[in-house]
């Protein structure tokens, strides 16, 4: 009790307690406690917040106590008095509480930085986050590329066609970064998992409107979230209907060698644009269900629909004889996403509880391109349909006082089935398989325990097993194929508190995860390189045609991670970790010249991701936000309303099967840091603030004939809140300011291909309201 005392900010309370009742201020000893006492001793249980405000009134009272006030002792003459019961609510738990309490290594962000810049998507939101970096609307963490960072949805793997840059964080209570896998969820988390916490049903009636308009090119385009929320006896339902629109211009400037009309050497350009715009709305309608005080029944949906457009426009510079340069392109399409997941919950006693799950998903989407090549006109139109059926449960027991045992297990089912018809110049490109459809499946089946262990008020341990047993198979034209492969993960998770409050603590992991290949990177189907679409010429390196591989097998990393935590007293806290990842069965897309066959009747270059080789990876992660006033006490009086925070991440990597420099894993940068800073202002209920991340040029070998070169990248980011009145509040922020051009070298052997990319920056304004 005296830990939570301090810990809780009920220091004052404490020495209160020391000072005028030393008789009443006695240890607890847990045994005398309810079984379930230790398990909530991290944050203060409510029964011990009251049996704290009777003591401090039962204090105060004492030095006025006479002995006739006792029932029963000598000389009593008057009724004892009566002690009106008292409680003490401790301060709301802050995203650092929660991260400073946590089992394991987590970063927690609320309400306050999901709302502060006026993001009308999640990954919007996750780019700002220290280690996190977004490309293509993917997040990855630790530098490391597309696949290795597990994304969650309220703690159960996101569902194909799930879209992050697509979600408003008006429906997103908190997201959690973990650094380290947990074996209650799945291993797939080589990097670390972001945990997407979707919005309560509330308990008492809601009723808020977030509308929105943000600027990019030509006109404004909008966006609104509407939340519906009741509580009706034990039965609470909340309904958030999101609509969302785009529009952007993107700048495009391309070259390579190539000849000119006299097929003499020169360098072949083409300059243009690349015109993005659509339209979506999504939903996550929840309801929860008080059985009783034991039991509980949740249903959580989520419903997500969306037409997109792509249009690109090019010039070539001059007229070449080679090679062959982008042509025109209409493209458009459309994506769905539905997914039901139920959960009982049912406490048997005070120490036993039991969770069960189910849930279905499906996920679909469309396209439809079209070429506007002069000589051979290029129509492709195609889809492809992504279902799943999950069951999960396990039953968690109280070991005594301080250890918390969990078993449980996880079941998947997946299909992912595409068809695709191609028509060049009116005739079926790859006869035998267009129009064809191809699938593949995925069967997973894991179990798992783990063991939550409060050894003493210092020392906590996390031990945990999962294995995976997971089996795919690809049919379609010429391919069929079925894979087995079986993990298993040990994990263990140590914290140590340096101090018993928990303001200086270490923590360290050691785990095992893994990477398992997308059922897409399965699809045995040749496509054909849109620059080279007739199946009887010849292609070029730099443009090679793509088939998947059905014997792909699960990627494996044994990890270590290190870090030291500093809380300080105002909320603030700097961070300083390490990170190592040894990782087998490297999945990396390998360029091959593979001879003619009977489907592809002449030599092509074709691109088929591989298992490559082993790489090891290594980072340092520096974190350090909080009150101004705080952390720069010689430059700020304390009193200053300014909050700062800061991150930088140095990352080092090599792949074994390729010669250095520079054989890093795909996409990673050498560093990346960010700044950022709130100011509120006293003279008008306003804050504001501004975010500056960036990410240096780099050199990535990804074989020893081929190179790719990626330049530098800046983020800066500003917005201004006004609070009007508590129910009512406005934002204006401008994104991606001052931006920098993007360019990507590739260099494979004497040849090469630049491409060059220009943004422009948005500007946004929304007006929370709560009706």
């Amino acid at each position: 009790m005296n830990d939570c005392l301090s810990d809780r900010g009920f220091a004052p309370v404490h020495r209160f307690l020391s000072a005028s009742a030393p008789a009443l201020h006695r240890p607890v000893r847990s045994s005398v406690l309810p079984a379930r006492a230790s398990s909530l001793r991290p944050t203060c249980a409510p029964a011990l917040v009251v049996a704290m405000g009777v003591l401090v009134l039962a204090s105060a009272a004492a030095p006025r106590v006479q002995a006739q006030d006792i029932p029963g002792a000598p000389g009593a003459d008057a009724p004892s008095r009566r002690l009106d019961r008292v409680e003490i609510a401790g301060r709301p738990q802050t995203d650092t509480d929660l991260r400073r309490r946590a089992a394991v290594a987590k970063q927690i962000y609320g309400r306050d930085e999901l709302d502060k810049f006026g993001d009308t998507n999640v990954a919007d939101v996750l780019k700002r986050l220290p280690g996190v970096s977004v490309n293509d609307g993917s997040p990855r963490m630790r530098g490391l590329g597309s696949g290795y960072t597990l994304i969650l949805l309220n703690g159960d793997p996101a569902p194909p066609g799930f879209k992050l840059d697509q979600l408003d964080p008006a429906q997103v209570e908190r997201i959690e970064v973990t650094k380290g896998p947990t074996a209650d969820q799945s291993a797939q988390a080589v990097a670390g998992a972001i945990n997407i916490i979707l919005k309560e049903a509330p308990r008492v009636s809601q009723r808020d409107l977030r509308i929105g308009s943000s600027y990019n090119i030509e006109h404004p385009v909008f966006n609104g979230t509407f939340t519906f929320g009741e509580k009706i006896g034990p039965v609470s339902v909340s309904v958030p209907l999101s609509g969302f629109q785009w529009l952007a211009r993107t700048e495009l400037n391309a070259s390579r060698p190539g000849t000119d009309q006299n097929d003499e050497p020169v360098l072949a350009s083409q300059h243009g644009y690349q015109y993005n715009h659509g339209h979506g709305f999504n939903s996550a309608p929840r309801l929860n269900w008080r059985i009783s005080e034991d039991q509980s029944l949740s249903f959580q949906g989520f419903a997500q629909k969306g037409w997109w457009t792509t249009d690109i426009r090019t010039t070539p510079d001059a007229v070449y004889n080679s090679p062959r340069l982008d042509q025109n392109s209409d493209n458009d399409g459309t994506w769905q996403m539905l997914r039901g997941n139920l959960q009982w919950n049912n406490r048997f006693t005070d120490t036993q509880k039991l969770e069960l799950k189910a849930g279905i998903q499906d996920a679909r989407s469309s396209f439809n391109n079209h070429t506007y090549d002069p000589t051979l006109p290029i129509d492709a139109l195609g889809g492809n349909q992504d279902r799943s059926y999950t069951q999960a449960g396990k039953y968690s027991h109280l070991m005594g006082d301080d250890h918390t045992v969990t078993v449980g297990w996880d079941l998947e089912w997946r299909r992912r089935s595409e068809d695709r018809t191609t028509l060049v110049n009116g005739q079926p490109q790859l006869a035998v398989l267009n129009g064809e459809a191809f699938n593949a499946r995925i069967q997973r089946q894991a179990f798992f325990i783990q063991d939550d262990w409060e050894i003493n008020a210092q020392w906590s341990t996390y031990v945990g097993l999962r294995q995976e047993r997971i089996v795919s198979t690809s049919r379609g034209i010429g391919v069929d194929a079925r894979n087995v492969s079986s993990v298993l993960t040990p994990l263990w998770h140590l914290n140590y508190k340096i101090d018993p409050k928990g303001r200086d603590m270490i923590r360290g992991s050691l785990t095992r995860s893994y990477k398992a290949p997308e059922l897409t990177q399965l699809m045995g189907r040749y496509t054909l390189n849109s620059k080279y679409q007739v199946e009887t010429q010849t292609n070029d390196e730099l443009s090679p045609d793509r088939v998947g591989n059905p014997s792909l097998k699960p990627e494996l990393a044994t990890g270590l991670d290190v870090a030291y935590e500093h809380y300080f007293t105002g909320g603030g806290l700097f961070s300083l970790g390490f990170f190592h990842r040894n990782i087998s069965n490297l999945i990396r897309n390998v360029t091959t010249l593979d001879p003619a066959t009977p489907l592809v009747p002449v030599p092509r270059y074709v691109l088929r991701p591989t298992n490559f080789s082993r790489a090891q990876t290594s980072g340092v992660e520096l974190e350090l936000k909080g009150r101004a006033g705080e952390l720069l006490p010689s430059l700020f009086s304390p009193k200053t309303p300014l909050n700062l925070r800061s991150s930088l991440s140095v990352y080092r990597s090599r792949v074994k099967a390729v010669e250095g420099p520079d054989n890093r894993l795909d996409q990673q940068q050498p560093w990346m840091g960010s700044l950022g800073l709130d100011y509120r202002l006293s003279s008008v209920p306003m804050t504001t603030g501004a975010s500056l991340s960036f990410t240096p040029g780099y050199v990535t070998r990804q074989t020893d004939r081929q190179t790719l070169e990626t330049s530098r990248q800046r983020q800066l980011d500003v917005f201004a809140q006004w609070t009007f009145s508590p129910r009512t509040s406005m934002r204006v922020s401008a994104n991606n300011l001052a931006p920098l051009r993007s360019e990507m070298l590739t260099t494979v052997g004497n040849d090469f291909g630049n491409v060059e990319r220009r943004t422009r920056s948005w500007l946004g304004v929304s007006l929370d309201m709560k009706l």
